[in-house]
């Protein structure tokens, strides 16, 4: 597989560090709010990437933390007056609850900044013993970025760039106006633990070193997050953990693109500001997953009704397809499978492999897993042998696996619902197509639809 390194600007051969094992950190969300749809990109993302690489028999070690102390929290906790550890346990399940709505899968560790203090407070007495840190006079612990000389290697800046635009805010005791806080002193009002240099808090950036080293190693495969995360995140990141370790703190670097709405840059301001909540008041969040999968991850991708809903179509069609693989299998005959029906399956799968390994290119994977929906729609409107069934069902539950489609448990359909189906099939033996059709808007009305089979009639929620 070949993924596209921001720290290289090319695509590169992935080679993890152990043979056979890849360990991938993505930066979760900041949990005082439901997350927004510009959170679900990469999540989605690298969620899917988690799913390929486990698909192609690696062993994945998936890290996605919760950064659930930093001023945002605060700031909430006070306008709601609870504390922020209530507010952070109560938007931790709440993310689960649209993670698991958008078919992510956990993570194998979820690290909660508050739950690493120890963790953070010895790597920043670390970087202080080795001369990239200093305590102000306030308390507060500051990253000297002139002491990592390749600081900006990630983002392609230049700290003397970075200098001429940056400013000492009123308050910060720091040595020069690119350092960045490690350590937070207490103020009044905020959760505060004990260190070495007085009660504080920790900054944001410190946080991922600290958790990601502890759970992945000093040197790991993959670190993963929205392109925003680049600088001065990530950055950040880099001069704490190899100003520390003196080694490369990841191979390889993957950042997704941005999301627009309606053509135009998701903001609070411009009144086009989604959260994945409130999409799911009108989709499906399955249909917003192919919705984010559709398009390269690296390239922007652009929010729209008529996008979602030409989403909401496709999906429909890997229903309707499942449906009729299923349907097949009920029908099959015994006999031999066609030799050239099973090499046109083969070449469906690698050609969603070859997409995959291109940089996950999850749209030319969409593109293949179509192409296999196309062919047995065609080939299973008649009796099949069972082989055959068998076998196009094994790949499509394979490729909708990967992506992380179809895999949520449809909704159960109600008792009365299917009664009225049955009521309407009594009515079409009976050749009352009145009575029929007035079932049928009745089901229609009730938000369901109904398709006449060759095994009968399938009743689905619209």
């Amino acid at each position: 597989m070949r993924i596209y390194n921001t720290m290289t600007r090319k695509k590169e051969e992935l080679v993890p560090v152990t043979p056979g094992e890849v360990r991938i950190y993505s930066c979760g969300p900041t949990v005082y709010n439901f997350i927004h749809i510009g959170n679900a990109r990469p999540f989605i993302v690298f969620d899917t990437l988690r799913r390929y690489l486990e698909y192609r028999g690696y062993r994945v070690k998936f890290v996605q933390n919760f950064t659930d102390i930093d001023d945002k929290m605060i700031n909430r906790a006070k306008e709601e007056g609870v504390t922020v550890k209530e507010l952070a346990d109560r938007f931790i399940e709440e993310y689960y609850k649209d993670a698991d709505a958008l078919g992510i899968e956990r993570a194998t560790v979820n690290p909660r900044a508050t739950e690493h203090i120890d963790d953070i407070i010895e790597l920043i007495s670390e970087l202080i013993e080795k001369g990239h840190a200093y305590v102000a006079e306030n308390g507060d612990v500051y990253y000297s970025t002139h002491s990592f000389p390749q600081y900006g290697k990630l983002s392609g800046q230049k700290i003397e760039d970075l200098e001429a635009g940056a400013r000492i805010e009123i308050g910060e005791q720091k040595k020069d106006p690119t350092d960045f806080a490690l350590w937070k002193a207490y103020k009044p009002g905020e959760p505060c633990w004990d260190s070495p240099w007085g009660k504080g808090r920790p900054g944001w950036h410190i946080e991922c070193s600290a958790m990601s080293m502890k759970y992945l190693g000093k040197t790991f495969d993959i670190h993963a997050g929205g392109i925003d995360l680049t600088f001065p995140h990530h950055e950040n990141e880099i001069a704490q953990s190899e100003g520390a370790t003196g080694r490369t703190f990841a191979k390889y670097w993957m950042h997704n693109g941005y999301i627009n709405v309606d053509n135009k840059k998701m903001s609070k301001s411009l009144g086009n500001f989604f959260t994945v909540r409130d999409i799911a008041k009108e989709y499906d969040l399955q249909v917003v997953r192919l919705f984010m999968l559709s398009a390269q991850y690296r390239n922007p991708v652009n929010f729209s009704r008529d996008l979602i809903d030409q989403a909401k179509s496709a999906m429909e069609r890997l229903k309707n397809a499942r449906d009729r693989i299923q349907d097949a299998k009920a029908s099959a005959t015994d006999g031999e499978a066609d030799p050239a029906f099973l090499a046109q399956l083969e070449s469906h799968k690698a050609r969603f492999i070859d997409a995959m390994d291109d940089d996950l290119n999850t749209a030319d994977a969409i593109g293949a897993l179509f192409e296999l929906v196309k062919d047995t729609n065609v080939r299973f409107s008649e009796p099949r042998p069972k082989a055959e069934v068998e076998a196009a069902a094994k790949l499509f539950g394979e490729l909708t696996g990967v992506l992380g489609l179809l895999s949520q448990k449809e909704e159960k359909i109600p008792a009365e619902i299917l009664q009225k189906a049955e009521e309407r099939q009594a009515a079409r033996k009976a050749k009352d197509w009145a009575k029929a059709d007035a079932i049928r808007n009745e089901l229609t009305a009730a938000g369901y639809a109904i398709e006449d089979t060759p095994t009968g009639p399938k009743v689905k929620k619209i």
